[in-house]
């Protein structure tokens, strides 16, 4: 247990941190307009997807939009269930209306068949765009799928016209940003909780699963390696 003290003893501990926390957030505005300045690449390839409404390309995905952002959701042929570590993510997400507003669209692609997951998106109660990439290269030029397995991922996509551009990937430990549940930890007095468990992700379960007994984590081995983040 942390050391007890007074009010104006922990708000002088508090003014110290704080300073702390505010380079903090200008190094993240600085890696932010970085990342904005990176160089991109132009989708050449054509990739079709499949999406409630049918047969449907890349461009498509913006639904007019300039920006898409994609999260590779872990699912792959034949699986009953998703990953849960995407589930945690996709529960994050909220509302996309703001997305929207900023010209932004956000959609989940698998490489299941789409009739694969749809009563695992109705049992988690997800509306968010899911399209199955089955049959295409795209998990694997997006280096989320590999003969090893699948990995989960974040990429970002511009569109000029009818042109498309490739800007932006995330992977790994990376992906904590879209888990909002750990900024709320992170600022509590037992934050996480993880340094004990063997593995960081021992506890996550999906979100219909923490009250049932028995339920398992996603195991030792649940994606293919570090690659982007550690």
């Amino acid at each position: 247990m942390n050391r007890v003290v007074s009010r104006a003893e922990w708000l002088e501990a508090r003014k110290a941190l704080l300073e702390k926390e505010k380079e903090v957030t200008k190094a993240r505005d600085r890696i932010a307009a970085e990342r904005r300045a990176l160089p991109m690449v132009k989708v050449e390839k054509e990739y079709l997807f499949e999406g409630p409404q049918g047969t449907l390309t890349l461009l498509d995905m913006f639904e007019g939009r300039r920006q898409l952002v994609v999260r590779h959701y872990m699912y792959s042929p034949g699986a009953e269930e998703g990953c849960i570590g995407c589930s945690m993510q996709a529960d994050s997400v909220g509302e996309l209306a703001h997305m929207r507003a900023r010209d932004t669209t956000f959609a989940m692609v698998s490489r299941a068949p789409l009739a694969d997951f749809q009563a695992f998106k109705a049992r988690m109660g997800w509306t968010m765009p899911w399209y199955s990439s089955y049959g295409s290269d795209f998990n694997y030029d997006y280096e989320v799928s590999t003969e090893q397995g699948e990995s989960p991922g974040v990429s970002a996509f511009y569109r000029e016209g009818d042109d498309a551009y490739f800007t932006y990937s995330i992977f790994d430990r990376g992906g904590d940003i879209f888990k909002n549940f750990y900024n709320y930890l992170d600022i509590t007095h037992l934050g996480r909780q993880e340094d004990q468990l063997e593995h960081p992700w021992d506890w996550w379960r999906f979100k219909d699963r923490y009250d049932v007994e028995g339920a398992t984590g996603p195991g030792d081995n649940w994606w293919n390696g570090t690659r982007y983040q550690s």
